[in-house]
C-alpha cells in the first residue's frame, strides 16, 4: 500500500492549512481575482465567433474565397406570397396587388436593397398559387437579425390588409432572429432556474442556509471570475454564446459539487467530536485532495475538445476548462478560509426537520462521521448500506445483472444518427416560422436553404467559364438533384461567381444530401472540372451540416485517445493502481454508453418522446455525441475520484478491501446524492426549454449522472472491487519509476498539525 510516512505533505492539505491561517488574505485574494478578472474582461471586451470561423472542409473553402475576394454575402430574405385556396393564383388582380404591397413595404424600411418580384425572377410555383419575393438585408449578414425587426413588422401590416393570400417572411436574418431569441428566453430561464434549485436541494442536504449559500456563492464567484477570463481569452480564441451556456452549466455543476464534498467532510469530522480546527485539516487533506485530482482530470477531458479543429469546440473547451479550474482552486483555497472565519456559524440558520441533527435523532443514530476504526457511524446511509450487503455478499451477480442492464440501455446507441438539425426539427411547432419553412419547402423544394457554389477563376468572364456555368444550371436540374430555378450572381472585378442550387429534398437532409452529392460528385466535374483553374466548392445549410459531421468523425478517435489515455495516467499516478485506473475507465466508458442509449431511444426512435416534448426529432444533433462524451467523462470522475479516495483511505488504515468498500461507499453516500440531485435538476431544466438541441443536451446530461450515481457507483464500483480484492491495489513494480501524484494522508495524521516542509522534499498532491 506505499508509504505510511504521517506527514500531511499533499498541496491540498498546505493550502487548506495557510488559507485557515490567513483567513482574511485568502478571502481578500479571492475577491480582487474575481473582481479583476471581470473588469480586465469588461475592459478588453469579447471577440465573437463568426460563421466563417466554424465552417470546414468544402464550406470553408467558400468562405475563405469569398473572404479572400472581400464579398461579404448579405442576409437574403424572402417573403412568401400564397393563395388561401385553389381558385387564388399568380396571375389574379387580387395576388399581384398582395406581392406590389410587399414590394413596397419592405423598401420603405430602408433595412433592404435588391428587391426582385416573383414576375421578373419567375419565383412562382408549379402550381401557380405560391411566389417569392427575395431582398438583401442592408449592412453585415451576421448582425442582419438584428435589424430585421422593421422588415417583418412591414410584412404583416400588409398581411393584414389583404386577407386573400397569405403572406409571410422567411430567411437568414429573421431566421436568426427567432433563433437568438428563442437561445435567449431559453437560457434565461435556466439562468433564473438554475440557482434557486441548487440552493433548495442543498437546504435539504445541510439543513442550515448558511452551509448552503457558501456552494451556491463561491461557484457564482467562480463562474463570474471565468467570465472575465473568457472575454480575455476570446482575443486568441473568440467565443459564442454556447460556450459560455455551458460554462455556466458545467461551472455551477462542478463549482457546487467540490464545495459540497469539502463542506461535508468537515461536518462530518466536527460529527465525529474533532474540534473544528482539526475537522477543517482533515477535510483539506482528503477531499481537498480528492477535488484537486477530479479537477484536473475534468480539465483533461475538456482539453480534448481542443482536438476537433472545430472553433465551436475550441471555445466550449476552453470555457470548461477555465471554470473547472477557476472553480477547483475556490474550493480548496477560499473555502477553508471561508469557513474557518465563520467556524460553528456555519449551521446557522437551521431548517426544523432538515437539519442533519434532527434526522440521526430521528433514525436513533449517535452520528454522522467515522469512528476512529474507519467503520461508518452514518445511520441516515441506511438505503446504501442495504444496497451494499446485497452487493458485497452476491458480487458476480450484481456485476453480471447491473453491467447487462446498462449494456442493454447502451445498445441503441449502435444506430445512433447524427446531423444539424432543421428549424422544424429543432423548434417543433412551437414556432410560427416553422410553419412558413414547410410551407416554401413543399411550394419550392430546397428553396429555402440552396446550394451556393462558390465559383473562382482567373477570368470569370471568359467563354469557357460562362459555358461552364450554363452547363452545370442545366445538368442540375436534369441530374434530378435540383427543380430550379438556379440562380446566378457574378461578381466581375473579383472573378467570383455565386451559383445558387434549390436542393430536391428540400428539409428532408437525407434526401438532400443525396442531391448534394449528386452535385459535388457527378454535376460538378462534369462542368467545371473541364475548366483548368476553376475552384468551385459547394456550400450551404446542407453542404455544411454535411461537413461538419464528416469533420466531428474524423476528431472522434484522437479526441477519445487523448481523453481516455490522460484520465488513465492521472488516475494510475494519483492512486497507484493500475487496476484502479483499467476499471475507472471501463467504468466511464459504460456510463457515457448508456447515456448515448437513452438519447437514441428518446429523440432517434421516439420512444417516451412525449415526456420531454421531442416527437419527431429523429435525429441526434450533430456535436452532442462527441460533447456528452468529453463533459460526461470528466464529470463521471468527480464521484469515481471521490468514492475511491475513501474506500483507499479506510483501507491504508488497516481495513480489509471489504470493510473498505462499505466505509467508502456508505459515508460517501450522502453527499454523492446530494451532489447528483444538483446536477441532475440543472441538467433537467435543459431539458424542458424549447429548443431540441437543448433537450438533448439536458436529457442526456441528467440521465448520465444519475446512472453514474446510483448504478455505477452504488453497484457496478464494489461488486468489481470486492470481486477483485487485493488485487485492487495491484501496481507493478516496473511503474514504481512513474511519478508519484498519490497521498498519504488519514484523519489520524491529519490530526496533527503538519511539521514544517523540509528542503528538497517531494509534495504530493
Amino acid at each position: 500500500m506505499g508509504n505510511r510516512d504521517t506527514r500531511v505533505r499533499g498541496i491540498a492539505a498546505r493550502a487548506g492549512g495557510w488559507s485557515a491561517r490567513h483567513r482574511w488574505a485568502a478571502v481578500g485574494i479571492w475577491v480582487l481575482f474575481v473582481v479583476l478578472a471581470m473588469g480586465l474582461g469588461s475592459a478588453a471586451g469579447t471577440v465573437e465567433l463568426k460563421d466563417s470561423d466554424q465552417l470546414s472542409g468544402e464550406t470553408g473553402r467558400a468562405a475563405a474565397i469569398a473572404e479572400e475576394a472581400g464579398i461579404d454575402e448579405p442576409a437574403g430574405e424572402t417573403v412568401l406570397v400564397q393563395g388561401r385556396d385553389a381558385g387564388v393564383k399568380a396571375t389574379s388582380t387580387e395576388f399581384r396587388a398582395a406581392v406590389d404591397a410587399v414590394m413596397k413595404a419592405v423598401e420603405g424600411t430602408g433595412k433592404v436593397t435588391n428587391v426582385t418580384s416573383p414576375y421578373d425572377t419567375d419565383t412562382i410555383s408549379k402550381d401557380g398559387r405560391s411566389a417569392l419575393v427575395q431582398f438583401d438585408m442592408r449592412g453585415e449578414a451576421e448582425t442582419a437579425g438584428e435589424r430585421v425587426e422593421p422588415v417583418l413588422k412591414a410584412v404583416e401590416g400588409v398581411q393584414k390588409d389583404h386577407g386573400s393570400v397569405l403572406i409571410e417572411e422567411i430567411g437568414g436574418a429573421s431566421m436568426n432572429k427567432t433563433f437568438d431569441d428563442a437561445f435567449g428566453n431559453d437560457f434565461k430561464q435556466a439562468e433564473y432556474s438554475a440557482v434557486p434549485v441548487a440552493l433548495g436541494i442543498l437546504l435539504v442536504a445541510f439543513g442550515a442556509l448558511v452551509a448552503a449559500l457558501v456552494p451556491v456563492l463561491l461557484a457564482i464567484t467562480a463562474i463570474v471570475a471565468t467570465m472575465g477570463l473568457m472575454m480575455l481569452v476570446s482575443h486568441i480564441q473568440p467565443m459564442d454564446d454556447t460556450s459560455s451556456s455551458v460554462m455556466l452549466l458545467v461551472g455551477l455543476a462542478v463549482g457546487v459539487d467540490y464545495c459540497l464534498f469539502y463542506l461535508r467532510r468537515e461536518r462530518e469530522e466536527r460529527a465525529a467530536g474533532r474540534d473544528p480546527e482539526t475537522a477543517l485539516r482533515i477535510a483539506a487533506a482528503t477531499s481537498g485532495r480528492a477535488i484537486i485530482v477530479s479537477g484536473v482530470t475534468v480539465c483533461v477531458a475538456m482539453a480534448g475538445m481542443l482536438f476537433t479543429g472545430i472553433a465551436t469546440f475550441k471555445a466550449m473547451g476552453l470555457a470548461s476548462l477555465m471554470v473547472v479550474a477557476v472553480a477547483m482552486v475556490g474550493s480548496v483555497t477560499v473555502l477553508p478560509a471561508v469557513l474557518s472565519l465563520l467556524g460553528t456559524r456555519v449551521e446557522k440558520g437551521r431548517i426544523p426537520f432538515l437539519h442533519p441533527d434532527k434526522r440521526r435523532k430521528s433514525n436513533g443514530g449517535s452520528g454522522n462521521g467515522t469512528s476512529g476504526n474507519g467503520r461508518s457511524g452514518d445511520n441516515g446511509s441506511r438505503f446504501w448500506t442495504s444496497v451494499l450487503r446485497v452487493v458485497l455478499a452476491k458480487p458476480a451477480i450484481s456485476l453480471v445483472v447491473a453491467a447487462g442492464a446498462l449494456l442493454a440501455i447502451a445498445a441503441p446507441a449502435l444506430g445512433m444518427k447524427t446531423q444539424n438539425l432543421t428549424l422544424d426539427q429543432e423548434f417543433g411547432d412551437s414556432l410560427p416560422i416553422v410553419a412558413t419553412y414547410e410551407r416554401v419547402n413543399e411550394a419550392f423544394p430546397g428553396g429555402s436553404d440552396p446550394a451556393e457554389v462558390v465559383v473562382k477563376a482567373a477570368d470569370i468572364n471568359s467563354a469557357e467559364v460562362k459555358s461552364a456555368i450554363a452547363d452545370f444550371r442545366e445538368q442540375a436540374v436534369s441530374s434530378g438533384a435540383s427543380r430550379g430555378p438556379v440562380e446566378v450572381t457574378v461578381h466581375d472585378s473579383q472573378n467570383v461567381a455565386f451559383v445558387y442550387v434549390p436542393l430536391v429534398g428540400g428539409s428532408n437532409l437525407d434526401k438532400a444530401e443525396k442531391s448534394l452529392e449528386i452535385i459535388r460528385d457527378e454535376v460538378r466535374p462534369a462542368t467545371f472540372g473541364k475548366v483548368d483553374g476553376v475552384e468551385a466548392p459547394v456550400t450551404g445549410q446542407v453542404a455544411g451540416s454535411k461537413d461538419f459531421n464528416d469533420q466531428l468523425v474524423s476528431a472522434v478517435a484522437p479526441v477519445f485517445a487523448f481523453v481516455v489515455v490522460f484520465a488513465f495516467l492521472l488516475m494510475l499516478l494519483s492512486f497507484r493502481s493500475l487496476t484502479i485506473a483499467i476499471t475507472s475507465i471501463v467504468l466511464n466508458l459504460l456510463s457515457v454508453g448508456a447515456a448515448y442509449g437513452i438519447l437514441v431511444a428518446v429523440f432517434q426512435h421516439g420512444w417516451g418522446a412525449s415526456l420531454v416534448g421531442a416527437e419527431g426529432v429523429g435525429a441526434i444533433i450533430t456535436w452532442l455525441p462527441l460533447f456528452l462524451f468529453v463533459i460526461l467523462f470528466g464529470l463521471s470522475m468527480d464521484y469515481h475520484v471521490f468514492v475511491v479516495s475513501r474506500i483507499r483511505e479506510a483501507r491504508m488504515r488497516g481495513l480489509t478491501t471489504r470493510d473498505a468498500i462499505q466505509h467508502g461507499v456508505v459515508t460517501t453516500a450522502g453527499v454523492i446524492t446530494s451532489a447528483a440531485v444538483i446536477m441532475v435538476a440543472v441538467f433537467a431544466i435543459f431539458g424542458t426549454l424549447s429548443m431540441q438541441s437543448m433537450k438533448q443536451m439536458g436529457v442526456g446530461l441528467a440521465a448520465a449522472v444519475l446512472i453514474d450515481a446510483t448504478i455505477i457507483r452504488g453497484v457496478l464500483l464494489p461488486a468489481v472491487m470486492a470481486l477483485l480484492g487485493e488485487r485492487n491495489w495491484y501496481f507493478p513494480k516496473w511503474l514504481n519509476r512513474l511519478p508519484d501524484l498519490s497521498h498519504d494522508e488519514s484523519p489520524e495524521a491529519a490530526a496533527s498539525p503538519p511539521p514544517p516542509a523540509v528542503e528538497g522534499e517531494r509534495v504530493g498532491v
